[in-house]
This record gives C-alpha cells, sequence and structure tokens, in this order.
C-alpha cells in the first residue's frame, strides 16, 4: 500500500487532543507516511500529542525509541493477545523483554494486551493469550504504568480476569468496541473508554449508545492508524492527523461543544497516562 493518496487534512481542532493509541511504524508501512512527517502533520491540526503503541518486541523497542526521539510521544509496550497465542513456547522469553522494556521512563503504557477471540480460537491459543495479559496487568501495577486493553469478542473474559489479578490505577480500554452495557462494566472498574473512528461508522448504533452512558472525563479518542479510518475516507489508510473528524463526530452526538470536549479529552489523556508529557 506504500504510495497511496492520503487523505486530505482536515481543518484544525479548537485545542489540542491526544492521539491515545496510534502506530507510527506501522502507518509509515502502510502509507508511506514518514513518522517524522506524522507527527508533525498530527500537530498542525491540533493533534498535539502521541501515544505509539508497540504489539511485539520489535514494536516495543521501536515504540521506546520513538518516544525517545520525540517529546510530543509516549510509548506502550506489549505482546499483542493474538502475538501471544501463536507465539507457543517463545512466549516467556518475549514477556521478559516487554517487562524491562516497560521500566524505560518514556514508556507510559502496558499494552496493547487482553484477549482476541475472533482471530484466535483454539484452546491452547485462549489459554497463552490469558497469560500474558495476567503478566501484562502485574507489570502495569508494579511499575505505575497504564494498562491498555486490547478486546474483540472477549468482553467476559476481559472483566474476568481483571477482577482475578486486581486491576492496576489506570485502565484504557482501546478501541472500544462494546454496548452501553459493558461500557458501564469497565466504567465500574475504572476504565477509560478510548473510542475510534469505528464510532462515525453507519453501523455503530451500540457503539454511540456507550459513548453516551460515558461520563465526559472517561472518554478518550485514538486513530489505532493505520487501521479504522473514520468516516468520510473509511477503508483508506488512517493517521493521527484525522482524529478531528473523530472527535468532531464525538463532540456532535453528545451535544457538546467542541472546545470544551477537546480540553476534556486532552485532560482525560493526561490522566489516564500518568501525567502531563
Amino acid at each position: 500500500m506504500i504510495g497511496v493518496e492520503l487523505p486530505a487534512r482536515p481543518d484544525p481542532l479548537p485545542g489540542p487532543v491526544v492521539d491515545t493509541h496510534c502506530h507510527l511504524d506501522v502507518t509509515a508501512q502502510h502509507s508511506g507516511l514518514d513518522p517524522a512527517d506524522a507527527v508533525a502533520a498530527a500537530a498542525e491540526v491540533g493533534v498535539t500529542r502521541i501515544v505509539q503503541v508497540g504489539c511485539d518486541v520489535p514494536g516495543s523497542r521501536w515504540a521506546v525509541e520513538a518516544a525517545v526521539r520525540w517529546p510530543s510521544v509516549v510509548a506502550g509496550v506489549a505482546i499483542h493477545p493474538n502475538d501471544a497465542a501463536r507465539l507457543g513456547p517463545d512466549l516467556l522469553d518475549a514477556l521478559e523483554v516487554i517487562e524491562a522494556l516497560a521500566q524505560h521512563p518514556r514508556v507510559r503504557a502496558v499494552g496493547e494486551t487482553g484477549l482476541d477471540f475472533y482471530r484466535t480460537r483454539d484452546a491452547a491459543g485462549h489459554a497463552r493469550q490469558q497469560e500474558a495479559f495476567a503478566a501484562h496487568i502485574g507489570w502495569a501495577t508494579a511499575y505505575d504504568k497504564t494498562l491498555v486493553i486490547h478486546d474483540r469478542d472477549a468482553h467476559a473474559a476481559i472483566l474476568s480476569v481483571l477482577d482475578r489479578e486486581g486491576p492496576p490505577p489506570r485502565i484504557v480500554m482501546h478501541c472500544f468496541s462494546g454496548d452501553a452495557a459493558f461500557a458501564l462494566a469497565c466504567l465500574e472498574r475504572g476504565a477509560y473508554l478510548s473510542f475510534a473512528g469505528t464510532v462515525t461508522f453507519k453501523n455503530s448504533e451500540s457503539l454511540r449508545a456507550a459513548l453516551a452512558v460515558t461520563p465526559p472525563d472517561r472518554i478518550l479518542v485514538e486513530t489505532d492508524a493505520p487501521y479504522l479510518t473514520p468516516v468520510p475516507y473509511r477503508g483508506r489508510p488512517n493517521a493521527s492527523y484525522l482524529i478531528p473528524h473523530t472527535a468532531r463526530f464525538m463532540a456532535e452526538t453528545l451535544g457538546l461543544d467542541l472546545m470544551a470536549f477537546c480540553r476534556a479529552l486532552n485532560d482525560n489523556a493526561e490522566v489516564a497516562f500518568g501525567g502531563r508529557w
């Protein structure tokens, strides 16, 4: 996909916001958008800070390097649940590397970790995912990092593991995908709900119902770039500079003043990820 035409830049937001979940390295692979250019383009439209998320050992190392290079970027490190399922006996070695990376001062998050029962369907894979998820929960607590949860078709199991292990002080439900009832269950456990471009999709009524029951001080916005591009560019490569489409849609859906909503999103991200950076 390198060399594809990227969507046009939207009008800047009236206040700064944070892209709370992005894959700058994968975005470069998919669209040819250089990470430095991606960071600069985002800042020009009001997306002044980014959480760069690693999903395996090389990606997590890259995330730390990116956070060291750009002051506006902080890192999340993890073994993605589907990677955990595939690694088999090599999982323990990978987890050791992630634990060491998690202690870096530019790392604010442990994740994305969690459970994915959509792509991983065998019992052995589910067991490895739960083993890895429990380890990540432990590190988030031990090293005072934010736990970033990937949840796909695994709502009940996510809550079960969290309750069993004990939720850390700060939790972000990445690309929240549940309904209003699941939103309330996550909120009861202290989670922030991070909404991606999927909230703008025509068929996402249940997701918008979840947004409606989420208090404004628990809402985050993200791209998951290069994936989940918001309307009107659904199906094309995503990037942090497209956050304004999702943020504006969310503010309109909730009937909130855009400037006040941007301020809330920005403040929420700071609290959710352990303070200003």
